[in-house]
């Protein structure tokens, strides 16, 4: 299985990026795929999740309105949608998948809850 992200890069505040994560090796509808960060000196953050067929998501309150979690199952890609950048949005990003079908939904704030973890991309936003 491998997880390939996308899309970081440099962006100044209240700018926009979208990251994508293309899945391989596994039926990539029948997973749970999230999104986390860490950002310098910090811990790893839950950022946002999406269920395998797309109906259900969640995120962490501080990029509620402003992160969209989307997927595309024919093309094996989840996106991370963000808008109205801040420079405490500055992280490695990183997507996860869970295979294993997990349940409730809301475990999926936890890194423990995914099977396996693309490479990470990073994300600057400058003030």
């Amino acid at each position: 299985v491998q997880l390939q992200a996308s899309g970081g890069g440099l962006v100044q505040a209240g700018g926009s990026l979208r990251l994508a994560c293309v899945a391989s090796g596994r039926t990539f509808s029948n997973a749970v795929m999230g999104w986390f960060r860490r950002a310098p000196g910090k811990d790893r953050e839950f950022v946002g999740a999406i269920s395998s067929s797309g109906t259900y998501t969640s995120y962490t309150d501080s990029v509620k309105g402003r992160f969209t979690i989307s997927r595309d199952n024919a093309k094996n890609t989840v996106y991370l949608q963000m808008i109205s950048l801040k420079p405490e949005d500055t992280a490695v990003y990183y997507c996860a998948a869970d295979w294993s079908m997990r349940t409730p939904f809301d475990v999926h704030r936890y890194g423990s809850s995914y099977d396996y973890w693309g490479q990470g991309t990073l994300v600057t936003v400058s003030s």
